[in-house]
């Protein structure tokens, strides 16, 4: 790596989020402007793409100003575009994508495409300097649950995923069902610190010869069916304890996997990425398990937990000194796998 510093102008529209940020060696956040889209997308229970690529039209050119503006430069002081271009929202992704294409064309500046679990996996790397490859992360958000074995900066294995709900994905419909509403994740932690985690015993899916597998949609099934149930037999839902209850049980689910694979692999070091590390007893339960085998366990802050552009300038970084660099041919890809391009 060179001393020289690299600044990297990198562009987030995945889903709901549009974010820009200015990165500076992969690990230095000079500014991470993000405009969330929740208060909207609150209205309808969920994220509608439609009117999530509409507002990211809307608000990409003010966001990328506003990055500039508060890291102190200009287009002219950027040495590479980063940007998001799968998997996600294919609307969505198209407005950053072309953006970037836009901005590198008019100032004849190179063009990184990264890959949006990578840019979760790299969230790690900003506020943890001593952490290098090779490591495990387990990535958990709305849309993702990856156990992946970091190699070295770009190589990735993915020991295990989601063979249906995602985590984040299970926790909106449990709190949907009742009654909390969207955004789930949040709603279901601060609902849950007022019930007992032990009242219910969920079921955590294990998935048949598949063992870093995850299925949560078992456990949002089994969490339906007990309200129903209960329904029916006129009981009193109490919707801490079921938020309660539902938490542990993906909680448990996660940090069982994650134990598998470093009593596998040795590792001594784990972190989490995604939106869900973003969860109080998850980080907590994570913390402790890891602690108890002597491995290193690292996360990112809440904000760098959810979507935001600093952790795709991380990863754009390492892909740019790797000398990775895409043509104007670059293409928003909804379904992109870890580990193409």
């Amino acid at each position: 790596m060179s001393d020289k510093e690299v600044k990297i102008l990198a562009i987030e529209s995945s889903c709901d989020e549009t974010a820009a940020a200015v990165v500076v060696n992969g690990r230095e956040v000079r500014s991470n402007i993000i405009s969330t889209q929740i208060p909207l997308h609150t209205l309808y229970g969920g994220v509608v793409p439609e009117i999530a690529s509409r507002k990211h039209t809307e608000r990409i050119n003010q966001v990328i100003q506003e990055a500039l503006r508060e890291a102190g430069e200009t287009l002219d002081d950027v040495d590479a575009i980063a940007v998001t271009y799968g998997p996600g929202l294919v609307g969505a992704l198209l407005v950053g994508v072309a953006e970037a294409k836009a901005i590198a064309f008019a100032k004849n500046i190179p063009l990184v495409g990264v890959h949006h679990i990578e840019g979760h996996i790299s969230a790690n790397y900003i506020e943890n300097p001593d952490l290098e490859p090779p490591f495990l992360c387990l990535v958990v958000s709305g849309g993702h649950t990856h156990l992946v074995r970091v190699k070295d900066y770009g190589e990735y294995e993915i020991l295990g995923h989601t063979v249906d709900d995602a985590a984040g994905e299970a926790f909106d419909k449990v709190a949907r069902s009742i009654g909390l509403g969207y955004p789930g994740g949040p709603k279901i932690e601060k609902k849950a610190l007022e019930g007992d985690a032990d009242a219910i015993l969920f079921p955590k899916a294990k998935v048949a010869d598949h063992p870093y597998d995850f299925s949560f949609s078992g456990l949002k099934s089994a969490v339906l069916n007990y309200i129903n149930g209960a329904t029916m037999k006129g009981e009193t839902i109490n919707e801490a304890d079921i938020a309660a209850s539902f938490q542990k049980a993906v909680v448990d689910a996660l940090v069982d996997h994650a134990m598998l694979a470093i009593d596998e692999f040795g590792c001594d070091k784990f972190a989490i990425a995604g939106g869900v590390a973003s969860n109080g007893a998850f980080r907590e339960a994570m913390r402790a398990a890891c602690e108890k085998r002597g491995v290193k366990f690292y996360h990112p802050s809440p904000i760098l937990c959810t979507d935001n552009a600093a952790m795709i300038g991380a990863a754009g970084y390492y892909d740019f000194i790797q000398g990775k660099r895409d043509g104007w041919d670059l293409n928003a890809v909804p379904n992109l796998k870890l580990g193409e391009r």
